[in-house]
């Protein structure tokens, strides 16, 4: 099926040097490939025949007319962050605000970047996020066009979160996206950042998105992934992590859009005393798949990582969590704890979870454990029994099972507005 892309990639815009290699190695990587099915272990819960029997064509150059206030009704944030925002794959400078860095703090877009700081982005794109296994990570590296490149140099602290939004629109209607955000965070720096995937409309497009983090020692980074898109899309993201010495990564992922998602969280702790906390909450229903996929790789000694997954399943929909923890023989003093909980909240919606530990070093703390269930009717009996309506009754309770992971978000904006979103979204049906 992948041969059906050749006509596509012949007639991407031509690169040269570094950059035309690279793509050309992983589409011929991604060629040989093919795309996963469910006989490879990975992919064993989620089927992608639904993108691979369509030609996802590059995304057209025309979109609507939107205007700040428009993006700020499409995403949840703050208008204060600083802002670069993509419409159907292009930038859009006049609805971007980033001017305020601190001086020796690099943002661009991956064409600037690419023409500005070459040598940079180089030695990196394509290095963390390798494409030789991976056919989706392959496919975004062949047809990538644009995305972000974020630097911040040793002790550089970065206050305002950075917000990189990607709006599709009805132009995008049978084409794909290819995004890619490359973040080198430098010794004892800090940054935070927030993507937002979010749509006009209801389109059917493909989201192919790769995300490349280097977290040095000491430094701190905060990712912040909300994926809205159409419930007629499709999205496959896929983030890959090195860190450092004592340095902490902590990942948040939401998915309440597409039709078929899948989310792959990878990180690698390969400095004394690095930490790693990644939590995600999906909400889905009628007929949505939410997959998410975490690795996390203890190298070195004296590592902890913390997950805590949770999923809310309506309708005839389907969750899968697969999550893995590898502890090398070297990693000593490992602390891991990894947790997914699932609600299930019709008769037709199921859930696959698979958490995993893999450990070869002896003193080790590591725990994992998963829950499917439905609502305590002993819970909603006691409410409805104090005057509470049967339906709000089911609605508090559905939105307390939600609340616990979106207390571990630490911005305040983006926390309140994913709170009111899941509370109308059980108590009014909102939109997802």
């Amino acid at each position: 099926m992948t041969v059906t892309y050749a006509d596509s990639f012949a007639a991407a815009p031509a690169a040269g040097g570094w950059l035309g290699d690279l793509r050309r190695s992983a589409f011929d990587r991604f060629t040989a490939l093919g795309f996963p099915t469910t006989r490879d272990e990975n992919w064993h819960f989620t089927s992608v025949t639904p993108i691979a029997e369509r030609k996802f064509k590059p995304v057209k150059v025309g979109s609507l007319e939107l205007t700040p206030t428009d993006i700020g009704a499409l995403v949840i944030g703050d208008p204060q962050w600083h802002r670069l925002v993509f419409v159907n794959g292009r930038f859009e400078r006049s609805l971007s605000t980033f001017h305020e860095l601190p001086v020796d703090v690099t943002v661009a877009t991956l064409a600037d970047a690419i023409k500005e700081t070459p040598e940079f982005v180089a030695e990196r794109m394509g290095k963390l996020a390798a494409y030789q296994d991976a056919s989706f990570t392959a496919m975004n590296t062949a047809f990538v066009t644009d995305g972000v490149v974020i630097h911040v140099p040793k002790g550089e602290v970065v206050d305002v979160p950075i917000h990189i939004v990607h709006i599709s629109d009805v132009q995008s209607a049978g084409s794909a996206v290819y995004g890619r955000l490359l973040v080198v965070a430098e010794a004892l720096s800090q940054v935070t950042i927030v993507e937002s995937y979010a749509c006009v409309g209801n389109p059917s497009y493909f989201t192919n998105a790769v995300a490349e983090i280097e977290v040095g020692n000491g430094a701190h980074v905060n990712h912040y992934k909300i994926q809205r898109e159409s419930v007629d899309a499709f999205h496959v993201g896929t983030v890959q992590v090195e860190q450092g010495r004592d340095s902490v990564y902590h990942s948040f992922s939401y998915a309440g859009g597409a039709a078929l998602s899948r989310t792959n969280v990878y990180t690698r702790l390969a400095g004394d005393g690095a930490e790693a906390r990644l939590n995600g909450l999906y909400m889905v229903d009628g007929s949505q798949h939410a997959d998410h996929q975490t690795f996390v790789e203890h190298i070195a000694p004296g590592c902890a990582s913390r997950e805590l997954y949770k999923g809310i399943l309506d309708g005839s929909s389907h969750g899968v969590f697969n999550g893995k923890v590898y502890v090398d023989p070297l990693a000593q003093k490992t602390d891991g704890k990894q947790t997914n909980h699932s609600l299930l909240l019709s008769d037709h919606a199921r859930v696959d979870t698979k958490p995993q530990l893999e450990i070869f070093a002896d003193d080790v703390k590591c725990t994992h454990g998963a829950t499917v269930g439905r609502l305590d009717e002993n819970a909603l009996f006691y409410m409805k029994s104090r005057g509470i309506g049967a339906d709000n009754a089911r609605a508090l309770l559905t939105y307390a099972f939600a609340a616990e992971v979106l207390e571990t978000i630490e911005l305040d904006a983006l926390r309140d507005g994913l709170e009111a979103l899941a509370f109308a979204r059980f108590t009014a049906g909102e939109q997802h």
